[in-house]
């Protein structure tokens, strides 16, 4: 078979403790799945299915432990701001995944961010039209080594925290998700078949807010570390 253009490599993300690699085939992201985060968005948090929106897998820019990634602010937005994930990466394929057997499916974790231009969103959002541009841009979708499920375990609960110049501005659990990982994996699996290589970014807590050219994150998940990024 002769390619018109030679396709780009998969994007890589390290497996912790390895040498391995986990291939990104496709970013799902679910919207206020944490209450009061929802809640600061302008929204009452209920038990309504969760809804999803999707990044590119070139979004996704793995960073290492013990580096600081360093993203560029990107253009056409001037209301910058992070949200710290826990990132679900699917393993093993399927469609109506029932709850009971979701986890299943789920290879393992890692600590995310979905960086957002807000006011793109929020003007998106206002005008009826789809978020891309708000949230599938360049570089939005930093990710840390995957840990194995089988070495850290599922996340019933586990702290979440995010600091910028070292001032905590998220800090919250893993508990508190609106919808847990095998509920959102089931609901996921009925509008889309799921594949190894599937990230789900699971949702940010409160405490979202703005970043500037220099600014220097650090977020982390329990059992997963912590990652350093800063904005350039």
């Amino acid at each position: 078979m002769a390619f018109v253009f030679p396709p780009e490599p998969p994007i890589a993300v390290p497996v912790a403790g390895s040498d391995d690699k986990f291939a990104v085939r496709r970013v799902y992201c679910v919207g206020r799945n944490y209450a009061a985060h929802a809640r600061e968005m302008g929204f009452d948090p209920d038990r309504e299915p969760p809804f999803f929106f999707c990044k590119p897998a070139g979004a996704v820019i793995p960073v290492t432990y013990g580096e600081t990634l360093e993203i560029p602010y990107p253009s056409q937005t001037t209301n910058y701001h992070y949200e710290a994930e826990l990132v679900a990466a699917i393993g093993k394929g399927g469609t109506d995944i029932a709850v009971a057997d979701a986890l299943d499916h789920v290879w393992g974790y890692a600590v995310g961010l979905d960086m957002t231009r807000r006011d793109l969103q929020m003007k998106m959002r206002e005008m009826g039209r789809p978020w891309e541009i708000g949230k599938a841009f360049d570089d939005s979708a930093p990710i840390g080594p995957i840990h194995k499920a089988s070495d850290v375990g599922h996340f019933e609960s586990g702290g979440i925290w995010l600091t910028v110049n070292g001032a905590t501005k998220q800090q919250s659990d893993v508990s508190h998700l609106i919808w847990s990982v095998a509920e959102t994996v089931s609901d996921l699996s009925k509008f889309f078949r799921l594949e190894p290589g599937d990230l789900i970014y699971t949702g940010t807590p409160e405490g979202v807010g703005r970043v500037v050219k220099g600014d220097s994150m650090m977020v982390g998940i329990e059992r997963l570390g912590e990652l350093s990024v800063r904005v350039d």
